[in-house]
């Protein structure tokens, strides 16, 4: 655990009791604060008072008293499209707001070796942001120093909650995937190495907007300063992100750039340059896991994480072919009468689906669940992949409108949609779950969403 002592013998609000929530109010905890915790679900309720937190009402004034910080977990809208009342009576009083990412960072300013720590330096902190790859790059950026020696951990928006890591030695590296919730409400950020990804329109309701959400994400970069920067060039929000970072970060790696350092992807060749002359290559072909065009954006970005870090490229490479995937992510399930089905319930907006369609041939696309905004259309010309598309949830009638006379049936729930793919499906076919919608309607995460497939699929495969 980060021990969080920054509000030693002080009452701290805690709004939220889910796995970042329970986290900061332990954190605090140990450090000496009293947390006063709240979620408006009653099992999150439950899960406070189950875990030995003061559960109150941080809706209704009287519960305020002496309270002198609001942490809030990332779910919970702070601005757009209408703060929580909670967070209202906060701002209105003048009681700052965080989250766990901005107390991670304060306590990370204070670090300090322990007794048996006998290296030079502070730890490293690297934090990845961007719309779609966040996670995969950021594993893959902790199996590739992991494999090449390093200490490293892995957390933030994905598997641990930052405050549940380890306290680090000077020789650790702590990965961070940082989503837009959790860099706009952080009162302080400062990685070391910081990773910009690509743009896509998503969580526009939260941001109100493209600018709005671009402003989020590039908060790492602004109020974190890093030292080290990667920046993803595909899109023109990247492109003026690196060039504002030019002479302000000591280094920066452009992917998918041509001046300077870079890193990027032609076919399955990934190419190191600097300065226009070629400096290192791997082919990926033996790197199955990282399958499609967006993993090989991931694997450029961890390459050069990675060599900010100073590895080689053999060492990168190795990590590379070895890396095996995460759940949920373009994940092969099984191949079933020579059909291929593949778990990508990760796909929950439509530019991630993009990627999925654009990494196989003979689609069966099972698509749905509780819609954003714009729906499908930007995937109507990849329908030249699809045989036909299988609708779910929320969703499936408004997609159905969109498909218009391209195949598609409603199918209502995910079972249904399986069933019916498998039914029309001939061998060299691909069963393909990218919902490109939230799993919420139906399901209450995108990992359930994933499982169920899994479970019905392995139904399949016992006969």
């Amino acid at each position: 655990m980060i021990v969080v002592r920054t509000y030693q013998d002080q009452r701290v609000g805690v709004l939220g009791m889910g796995r970042s929530g329970l986290a900061a109010a332990g954190a605090l905890q140990a450090g000496g604060a009293e947390p006063v915790c709240w979620d408006d679900s009653p099992e999150g309720r439950k899960a406070g008072v189950h875990a030995g937190f003061s559960v109150r009402d941080l809706t209704r004034e009287r519960e305020w008293e002496g309270i002198t910080a609001l942490i809030v977990s990332p779910g919970i809208p702070h601005l757009y499209p209408a703060p929580h009342p909670a967070i209202e009576r906060a701002m209105a009083a003048g009681i700052p707001v965080d989250n766990d990412i901005g107390l991670f960072f304060r306590e990370m300013a204070a670090w300090e070796p322990g007794l048996d720590d006998v290296g030079d330096g502070d730890p490293t902190i690297i934090c990845v942001t961007g719309s779609n790859g966040k996670s995969t790059t950021s594993a893959l950026i902790h199996h590739i120093l992991n494999g090449a020696g390093r200490n490293a951990q892995l957390g933030g928006n994905i598997g641990v909650g930052v405050l549940d890591l380890d306290y680090p030695t000077s020789q650790d590296t702590i990965v961070l995937e940082l989503s837009s919730y959790q860099t706009d409400l952080a009162r302080s950020l400062a990685p070391d190495i910081a990773v910009f990804l690509n743009l896509s329109d998503d969580h526009l309701d939260r941001h109100a907007g493209r600018g709005g959400y671009f402003a989020a994400k590039s908060r790492l970069f602004d109020a974190g300063a890093p030292e080290r920067a990667v920046v993803g060039v595909g899109e023109p929000e990247g492109r003026y992100l690196a060039n504002r970072l030019e002479g302000v970060a000591e280094k920066i790696i452009r992917v998918g750039g041509r001046e300077g350092w870079t890193v990027s992807m032609k076919k399955s060749f990934l190419t190191e340059r600097q300065n226009g002359k070629q400096t290192a290559s791997c082919d990926l072909r033996a790197a199955p896991a990282l399958r499609g065009a967006h993993n090989g954006q991931n694997a450029c970005a961890a390459w050069a994480a990675c060599r900010m870090m100073g590895l080689g490229p053999k060492q990168i490479e190795a990590g590379l072919v070895s890396f095996a995937g995460l759940p949920h992510r373009l994940e092969r399930i099984a191949e079933i009468d020579g059909v291929t089905y593949v778990n990508d319930s990760k796909a929950t907006n439509a530019d991630a689906a993009s990627k999925a369609l654009l990494s196989y041939d003979n689609i069966r696309w099972i698509v749905g669940g509780q819609p954003k905004e714009g729906g499908i259309a930007s995937l109507l010309p990849l329908l030249d992949r699809v045989q036909k598309s299988y609708l779910i949830g929320e969703a499936q009638q408004a997609f159905a409108t969109q498909l218009g006379d391209a195949p598609h049936t409603l199918c209502d729930t995910l079972e249904n949609a399986i069933a019916a793919a498998k039914a029309d499906a001939a061998p060299g076919d691909t069963i393909l779950l990218a919902p490109a919608c939230a799993s919420f309607d139906q399901f209450t995460s995108f990992e359930a969403r994933g499982e169920a497939f899994r479970e019905v699929v392995a139904r399949f495969e016992r006969g």
